[in-house]
């Protein structure tokens, strides 16, 4: 089941793990005391608030780098080989992390013994935590269990997520409220109701029901539903049930108006201002934090074989309400990558990219220069991925409201660059678009937060970049 935080949709499931790991955190550090101090010193037992504020430290960082690592995805288990991996590299940063903080505030830096030992009590908790989770959390008495009201195109949709392996539902069924539907979901999950619709829904102990008929002004059983409203069985739309399942808009049934109601551009004005403000903060922190990558960066480019085009490239762009800008970054392409001016869209293992331009793609490295173009006001830190005008004219033909990802700034990432890989056809800018009005709609603050921290994820595992 999915909850509603800050205009974005969490799976409580992880949402619940990420509660009993902090606790599990927080609660290693004590325990490292006492094993150190009453255990091996044979000492006195420690106070619990002498160690709250390092704790509370410890707990913040493990757990802001493990969600920037993806333990936190909605539909994350890849097998236990997989957790090991990014469970371990999460430990490694946060012993860096710690090691550095301890280092900056001596006051609250623990001894050398009991971190040891609560460093190695919290990873190897996590490891038993999380093993014993994703064991628990995928029987499907766990799971909200839904019943469809509907079964043609809108309801196949459900059925395939089911069969992606979507987190919190199970669905038990698919009912045809009139012959007009052609099905398109397996007969063998097709129900007949008997009775009526609250008698099936108690006998099957329905959770939520969605409708999800392709046409609902014929057969829709208003009273029947009602009742099932009333004996406190959720009741939701397709629409909204997609959206909060897969974080993104179903373009092929979007409206404008979804947008002018939605909560996500309501008070823009003022979180336009802390928006613009955490841009120019971030950008000046990272281009402090960056400056010798760069100018390693900006030295390989220059050593490289038939490196003598320039260093930095710039691109003209699409940005907010449709103007146009020149997006600067670290030149990846051989000089005259594209013949004759005319605009390419860039390919996987595409030929036109040097040795060094691989390595600054695939670690992003090339995107640092537009830490200025987010300075100068044309970008933001999140947003929709500009896109070119040749490229912006022909898909806003193709693509309805595809000039409605405008409404922004573009970002140097996005929900649609986290989510989606690299885009390089209308196909992928249609898919891509679908997470881009999502974002918008959904617009806050958190949700900026909660992009930026999975945009590590992305970097370390090389998704999406070309």
């Amino acid at each position: 089941m999915m909850t509603r935080l800050l205009r974005h949709y969490v799976s409580q499931a992880m949402l619940t793990l990420l509660v009993l790991e902090a606790l599990n955190l927080f609660g290693s550090i004590y325990l490292g005391r006492i094993l150190y101090f009453v255990v091996i010193q044979q000492g006195d037992w420690p106070r619990m608030d002498e160690i709250v504020p390092s704790a509370m430290v410890f707990t913040i960082i493990m757990l802001m780098i493990m969600i920037a690592l993806g333990l936190y995805e909605r539909n994350f288990w890849s097998g236990k080989s997989e957790m090991l991996l990014r469970v371990s590299v999460s430990f490694l940063f946060g012993l860096f992390a710690m090691t550095l903080f301890y280092y900056w505030v001596p006051s609250l830096a623990l001894s050398r013994g009991e971190f040891s030992l609560a460093f190695a009590v919290a990873f190897l908790s996590t490891l038993l935590w999380r093993f014993i989770f994703f064991k628990i959390s995928n029987h499907d008495w766990l799971k909200r269990r839904i019943l469809v009201l509907g079964v043609g195109e809108n309801a196949s949709k459900i059925e395939a997520l089911q069969h992606q392996g979507t987190l919190g539902f199970l669905v038990s069924g698919y009912i045809q409220l009139h012959e007009h539907e052609v099905p398109k979901v397996p007969s063998t999950r097709m129900l007949q109701v008997t009775s009526n619709l609250p008698d099936l829904a108690n006998e099957l102990r329905i959770d939520e029901i969605v409708v999800a008929m392709d046409d609902q002004r014929k057969g829709f059983p208003v009273e029947e539903v009602l009742n099932c409203k009333i004996d406190g069985i959720a009741i939701h739309q397709f629409l909204k049930f997609f959206e909060r399942q897969t974080s993104k808009i179903r373009l092929e049934v979007f409206r404008p108006s979804d947008i002018i109601f939605a909560e996500g551009l309501q008070g823009i004005g003022f979180r336009s201002a802390v928006k613009r403000g955490f841009d120019i903060f971030a950008s000046l922190l990272l281009l402090t934090l960056t400056w010798p990558i760069m100018l390693l960066a900006v030295l390989a480019i220059k050593l490289e074989p038939g490196g003598e085009g320039p260093i930095l490239y710039q691109q003209t762009r699409v940005g907010f309400k449709d103007r146009e800008f020149k997006v600067i970054k670290f030149r990846s392409m051989v000089v005259n990558a594209e013949k004759g001016g005319k605009a390419v869209w860039a390919q996987k293992n595409d030929s036109r990219v040097t040795r060094v331009g691989a390595i600054l793609r695939e670690t992003r490295i090339d995107e640092l220069p537009q830490l200025f173009n987010v300075l100068r006001g044309d970008m933001s830190f999140v947003g929709p991925r500009p896109e070119r005008p040749e490229f912006v004219k022909d898909l806003c033909k193709k693509i309805p409201y595809y000039s409605m990802r405008h409404m922004v700034k573009p970002g140097i990432t996005g929900w649609a660059q986290i989510c989606y890989p690299y885009g390089a056809s209308e196909q992928d800018a249609r898919e891509k678009l679908c997470y881009d009005l999502y974002y918008i709609k959904n617009y806050s603050f958190f949700f900026d937060v909660v992009i930026l921290l999975q945009t590590v994820h992305t970097i370390i595992w090389g998704q999406g970049a070309r």
